[in-house]
């Protein structure tokens, strides 16, 4: 399928379960009304979906999917719970290898699922840290300025963005905030 954003009445066709319309938004699938089969939940990377007519959602439209988003938001600000992320498929079963500058020195490997974690519990705890922070005594000036240090500790990790499988997974610095 392409990358358009297809909204609530979208009309598609579904090689297996013939045509439907999109009847609700998920943050991974569409739940799609199909004519012959009632409804079913198909994600959104599906390949097989031809899109017959696409359906903007209007921007105030309160979707399933900007709820889930807002409590997933929620969630991450005020709980310790660690979530699952995913690591870009391209990266799975890969290693990282670190060469030394010095010859003499042997190089090390590392598998990338590992290293992944490692970058994943930093972006935790940098946002249990931004948390506490916020429900700190501190006066509203020191915590603005603690946030500005949290916000380029993000922006440094920027770089590690091209393991992430998903875009809302990824290091947000000054520029996206």
């Amino acid at each position: 399928m392409t990358d358009i954003e297809l909204g609530i009445g979208s009309r598609v066709k579904h090689p297996q379960f013939g045509k439907g319309v999109i009847i609700q938004m998920r943050s991974d699938a569409y739940e799609i009304s199909f004519i012959e089969t009632g409804i079913r939940q198909i994600m959104r990377d599906y390949e097989g979906l031809e899109v017959i007519e696409a359906v903007e959602t209007p921007s105030e439209m309160v979707t399933y999917e900007k709820m889930e988003k807002s409590l997933i938001r929620v969630l991450r600000r005020f709980s310790d719970i660690q979530e699952t992320v995913l690591l870009g498929s391209k990266w799975t079963n890969g290693k990282l290898i670190m060469l030394p500058g010095d010859s003499s020195l042997k190089e090390k490997e590392i598998p990338i699922d590992a290293f992944f974690h490692k970058i994943v519990m930093v972006r935790d705890r940098v946002r249990v840290m931004e948390q506490k922070i916020n429900s700190s005594k501190l006066t509203d000036e020191e915590k603005v300025e603690m946030q500005q240090y949290i916000t380029r500790i993000y922006g440094s990790l920027t770089t590690f963005n091209v393991l992430f499988k998903n875009k809302e997974d990824y290091f947000v610095g000054e520029k996206g905030v």
